[in-house]
């Protein structure tokens, strides 16, 4: 019985992980969470955390690449007005984009 020989695309490789800080100032609000592609839009994976000025935050660490998000703020979906690329969506609005590098120096 023949072996097959280990391809060099089955090797690991490692990948480098980004940190995504996502902030918004949203004092009045009760309840803040992150939904986007990278979390299946699961609106409770990501809650932000408030702190004492009514600003509302999370960080990840994310694989390079392009990612769709919202935040679902007291159950409303809300775009990041940080944000300064946009997406339509098949709802009739648009999603924030977010756009991780892997940059390498040498």
């Amino acid at each position: 019985m023949a072996r097959k020989k280990k391809s060099k695309e089955s090797e690991s490789k490692t990948v480098t992980l980004k940190k995504a800080n996502f902030i918004l100032i949203a004092p009045e609000a009760k309840k803040v969470s992150l939904a986007g592609n990278f979390n299946g839009w699961d609106v409770n994976a990501h809650p932000l955390k408030k702190n004492s000025k009514g600003t509302w935050q999370t960080k990840l660490e994310l694989t390079p690449g392009k990612y769709e998000y919202r935040f679902l703020v007291d159950g409303k979906w809300e775009n990041d007005p940080n944000c300064n690329s946009l997406s339509p969506n098949p709802f009739g609005g648009e999603n924030c984009i977010l756009t991780l590098l892997d940059v390498v120096v040498t």
